[in-house]
């Protein structure tokens, strides 16, 4: 029978290798790793984080990608969704005649193009239980491309709903992986998930597992978070924590410290085992991220250029860090910083609206620190840099020479 369900990869990097060095590689990038991570000409220094863009899991989607094009000449290959939150990346995927199937206004992916001669990708994020249940029905091959941090906490929550658990997930209900991690209690019967954006969400989930305080408010306000018949009274009284990877990790475990505290005023500390369960499942690149923009904030960096996709949630919490500290200006790609009008399109922290400032880099010594998310392939990161100087007149290419 043939085989129409690939995780591994087909062995075919040092085929697609050439075009990957060509898509997102930057000299620029190299260079100043081996000038210790920071360029300095005439006033104005640029430090890079010393973690920073493609993590492992998105290197290995974006290079399963382009093997699955080489392996698959003559097939129609279809992505569910986008491969990563970067928009440059995704460009490129259907510049090679990769067709992205976009969710529908109601929210779900319309799969009836898909025939069994087909082959369809599965993103970093992965695909919910339901989804991925549809297109196995189709009969296409199938190239899963979820990152394995992802699938821990799939494991995780899984094992939360085996032993009736409710999965509490720090995370954005809306986020793909949210989707699909939540989705994993129905393999079990009575299955529940909540998912809580923040500290202020979490602590009306608190309020109620320590007073029974609010039910009808949590069912009102989490109507779209939570599984099906969610019943406060019923689904509060065994929680199990885990959260969406890419979620600023301090909060992730805030938040589980507070529920973890409630449990407790409700039952006891003798009986925690019996109604509280939680695991850190933020990932290791995030996390490497994270302290790495906080070491470079410790730099006396005058401001942070932070270069991701605007939907990236690991991009927006490096923003958001540096934004607590020095002015800081998250942009989607390097062609946002426009040195010949002096000016820099980016999207202020806790906003959804890309803004245009003048100005931005004033005259007279600066030290500008730059971090990318990890859906940020290096050519971006090293445009950005590049266009930074230039707007100070500096063609970095003579420098670097």
């Amino acid at each position: 029978m043939e085989q129409t369900y690939f995780r591994k990869g087909f062995g075919l990097k040092g085929e697609i290798q050439g075009a990957l060095t060509d898509d997102y590689h930057s000299a620029v990038v190299d260079e100043v790793r081996a000038r210790g991570y920071a360029v300095t000409v005439q006033d104005l220094t640029v430090r890079l984080a010393q973690e920073f863009g493609f993590c492992y899991g998105v290197d290995r989607a974006v290079e399963y990608a382009y093997e699955t094009r080489a392996k698959f000449p003559e097939k129609r290959i279809f992505l569910v969704g986008e491969i990563i939150h970067n928009p440059h990346v995704n460009a490129k995927l259907a510049d090679m005649g990769i067709a992205i199937i976009a969710r529908s206004a109601a929210g779900e992916f319309d799969f009836a193009p898909v025939t069994a001669d087909d082959a369809v990708i599965l993103p970093a994020f992965g695909v919910t239980r339901e989804d991925f249940e549809r297109l196995r029905a189709a009969g296409a091959v199938l190239v899963d491309t979820t990152c394995g941090s992802v699938l821990n906490v799939w494991k995780r929550v899984e094992s939360y709903a085996r032993d009736a658990f409710t999965a509490i997930i720090h995370g954005k209900y809306q986020h793909e992986e949210t989707k699909a991690t939540a989705s994993q209690v129905a393999q079990y019967s009575g299955g529940r998930y909540l998912v809580v954006r923040d500290m202020a969400e979490a602590r009306l989930v608190c309020d109620f597992i320590e007073r029974g305080a609010g039910g009808e408010e949590l069912r009102r306000r989490f109507t779209a978070a939570a599984s099906p018949g969610f019943d406060p009274a019923r689904d509060l009284v065994r929680v199990g924590i885990a959260n969406q990877t890419t979620m600023l990790s301090s909060e992730s475990l805030a938040i589980a410290a507070e529920i973890r505290r409630a449990v407790v005023a409700r039952y006891g500390g003798a009986t925690l085992a019996d109604h509280f369960r939680s695991f850190d499942t933020i990932c290791s690149a995030t996390q490497d991220r994270q302290d790495a923009v906080l070491r470079l904030l410790k730099d006396s960096v005058d401001l942070v250029v932070v270069v991701g996709g605007y939907n990236s949630s690991n991009t927006n919490h490096l923003a958001a860090l540096c934004a607590e500290r020095v002015p800081t200006y998250h942009i989607q790609d390097a062609d946002c910083i426009v040195p010949e009008a002096g000016t820099i399109r980016h999207k202020p922290v806790g906003t959804q609206q890309e803004v245009e400032v003048p100005g931005w880099l004033a005259p007279g010594p600066h030290v500008v620190g730059i971090t990318a998310g990890a859906s940020t392939p290096n050519n971006k990161v090293g445009e950005a840099i590049t266009r930074i100087f230039a707007t100070r007149g500096i063609s970095l290419a003579a420098v670097l020479a």
